[in-house]
């Protein structure tokens, strides 16, 4: 099976074709021929995963997902939330982003957060959403260098090392993102 995977970001597209069998290959946004930004204007992570799903199915008419992922941290009242991509501004960088968050997190004592992805799939003409949570805190300072965005500053629950610390086997087994896939993978092939 074939899908379109509507996103260019090549980490995310490499995490997410590690997690999935081989009997599913994904296609990048740049292999259909969309090269343009898909607006993420929705208020919620759930809604900007289900325009840039729908943005694909309409536009180019393949079935495909989408996720849209954001780091919420309860001290904050949820930020960066949907913002999470460009909390410290437009150039969308990881380090001015977790410096920010530090900063905001300096004088608290909770520490608390979690990741949250929501894959919208359009598969013959219906729309199901899947939705994965990682709990962990923010740590102090950055640390490790695998994974990307807020990886570094992010200690999942039941762990000493931050996802960037952590290989690829295992963040794929923990993270948000493996989770809501998982639950993707279930509902593409509910046999196995």
């Amino acid at each position: 099976m074939n899908l379109v995977f509507a996103s260019n970001n090549k980490n995310k597209i490499k995490e997410i074709q590690s997690i999935l069998p081989e009997t599913i290959k994904i296609m990048s946004l740049e292999e259909i021929g969309c090269y343009e930004d898909i607006p993420e204007t929705a208020a919620t992570i759930e809604g900007n995963a289900i325009l840039k799903a729908d943005y694909v199915t309409r536009k180019y008419g393949y079935d495909c997902f989408a996720d849209d992922t954001g780091l919420e941290v309860n001290a904050l009242n949820g930020e960066p939330g949907v913002y999470s991509a460009r909390y410290a501004g437009e150039q969308r960088d990881a380090n001015d982003n977790m410096d920010k968050l530090l900063n905001a997190l300096s004088d608290q004592s909770d520490r608390s957060a979690q990741f949250k992805t929501v894959i919208a799939l359009n598969l013959n003409g219906a729309q199901h959403l899947f939705t994965g949570i990682a709990k962990g805190n923010i740590t102090l300072n950055k640390t490790g260098s695998h994974g990307f965005g807020y990886d570094p500053i992010f200690q999942p629950e039941n762990y000493t090392e931050t996802f960037a610390e952590l290989s690829s086997e295992i963040k794929n087994k923990i993270s948000h993102r493996a989770k809501a896939t998982q639950q993707l993978i279930d509902f593409l092939n509910p046999t196995k």
